[in-house]
């Protein structure tokens, strides 16, 4: 799952998109307006964290124009000023979410979990593949009840697949999913992901299929 985080202060980008990596998202972050549109047109995300101050086009500008474009991508606004009017204008402008500053981590990422779910319009936050599990409240995996131990990017690629389970994905679709504009992706990184993956889930009759020239399907083997 990846996140496009657009503030201007670095210090708070940082400390937010260090956060977010370590609760296993895929993160980018544009420091001002136009830096965030242009991303937002090349690369696909499950979110974007809004600070409305920001230069060049101000967010409440850039909102309006990505929705008027037709893109209904989650958006959670960042700002300090909390004001009922602000709020509204935030909201009515298609905002999913408003939260102000200072705010606890844990709180935000709570948030993006509901807008996620809420723009997937999911009726039941678990999804299974035999007895793979993932739920979508939590966003954690167990097998047979018991939880995978997972590294950030293979949870990234496994979520990605079982987000979209029945359907092949491509290796390019994963490495968007995984990789931000700033990492430098080896090639054949995803294959080393899907390795791994098939020796995690060696246990489990949820299996990765390999369609040659397609791209993997997360299935049950039983």
């Amino acid at each position: 799952m990846k996140i496009l985080i657009v503030e201007d202060n670095k210090e708070l980008a940082d400390w937010l998109a260090k956060a977010l990596r370590q609760a296993q998202y895929a993160v980018d972050i544009a420091f001002d307006g136009e830096d965030a549109e242009l991303m937002l047109k090349v690369a696909r995300y499950s979110a974007v964290i809004l600070d409305l101050s920001i230069p060049k086009i101000d967010g409440m500008t850039l909102l309006k124009r990505l929705r008027q474009s037709g893109e209904r991508v989650p958006v959670i606004i960042l700002t300090a000023n909390a004001s009922l009017d602000g709020r509204v204008a935030g909201l009515d402008s298609g905002a999913d979410d408003y939260l102000a500053k200072p705010f606890e981590i844990a709180e935000l990422e709570a948030r993006i979990r509901a807008i996620v779910r809420r723009g997937q319009d999911r009726a039941a936050p678990e999804v299974m593949v035999g007895d793979l599990v993932f739920a979508g409240a939590t966003r954690q995996f167990s097998i047979k009840g018991e939880p995978l131990a997972l590294t950030p990017r293979e949870h990234a690629v496994l979520e990605h697949l079982i987000t979209r389970v029945g359907t092949t994905v491509s290796k390019a679709a994963l490495s968007e999913s995984v990789f931000g504009f700033d990492d430098e992706a080896d090639p054949s990184a995803i294959e080393i992901y899907v390795h791994r993956l098939r020796k995690k889930l060696e246990a489990s009759s949820a299996q990765i299929a390999t369609l040659r020239g397609l791209g993997y399907l997360l299935r049950d083997a039983s």
